[in-house]
């Protein structure tokens, strides 16, 4: 009863924020072609922390020239503020000019412009800043499973939901995090996640080292004991996905920052 003919457009993210997934590209992009559909990927949370060049996802699965669309942040994986949407020219011309919260925005500061380009540029040439995020994130899993914190099953990424399931608690947890231990660490209650999926989101920096995350989690056994939340006995093995478009070691490495 659809027309076939109508503009078709599939909306998703590369790295889910909540969830920590990463999307079936391939499946999407066959999906698209089948149905004759636009493509529209953020990227927001991959860009600078996937791919040889820091290009997110689609870069690191060898895609970026199948995608309609592509936006992406130039805070997170890059440190400054503002964001961008990679398009043809039309496209872009088109977001120009209906876009209401592009026309009602200020430029960037050239301060700012000029710090995200430099960032641009770090992270197209170095590896060893998404090496060392990996590999804490790596790190932090496999202490969190194993003192039966339960992380999300479903994670894939850097990402780290770690399971409360009620949301005074969550926010008893992280407060408990912050008043105690100096630890900030974001609650994220419904409407951001269903309710009874609430969850503690972490997400490891390059700049951590082992001992920090072992206070992380210690600190998080003492707020699991106090509170009287359930542990995890026999948590299964996490999916381990790519972050380079080739397979390297991911052992911790030290930065100077």
């Amino acid at each position: 009863s659809v027309d076939p003919a109508l503009p078709k457009l599939i909306l998703f993210e590369s790295v889910n924020s909540m969830e920590g997934t990463i999307a079936p590209m391939h499946d999407i992009l066959r999906l698209a072609r089948d149905y004759d559909a636009m493509t529209l990927v953020d990227e927001v949370h991959a860009v600078g922390l996937y791919g040889d060049r820091g290009g997110g996802v689609c870069e690191m699965m060898g895609i970026s020239d199948q995608l309609t669309m592509i936006t992406g942040t130039l805070a997170k994986g890059f440190g400054c503020m503002g964001g961008y949407v990679a398009a043809s020219s039309a496209l872009v011309d088109a977001l120009r000019s209906t876009a209401a919260g592009f026309i009602f925005t200020t430029s960037l500061p050239p301060l700012v412009a000029a710090g995200a380009v430099k960032s641009i540029q770090i992270q197209k040439e170095s590896k060893a800043e998404r090496t060392a995020l990996h590999a804490n994130a790596a790190l932090l899993k496999e202490r969190l499973q194993e003192n039966g914190l339960p992380v999300a099953h479903s994670t894939q990424s850097h990402i780290v939901p770690v399971m409360v399931g009620d949301a005074r608690l969550c926010k008893a947890a992280s407060q408990m995090l912050m008043t105690k231990y100096s630890l900030y660490c974001q609650p994220i209650n419904f409407p951001t996640v269903p309710r009874g999926t609430e969850r503690l989101r972490l997400t490891p920096s390059p700049a951590h080292s082992a001992e920090m995350i072992d206070e992380l989690v210690a600190a998080l056994n003492d707020v699991w004991a106090t509170l009287g939340l359930e542990k995890e006995a026999n948590p299964p093995q996490l999916a381990q996905v790519p972050y380079l478009n080739e397979h390297i070691a991911t052992d911790p490495i030290e930065l100077e920052f």
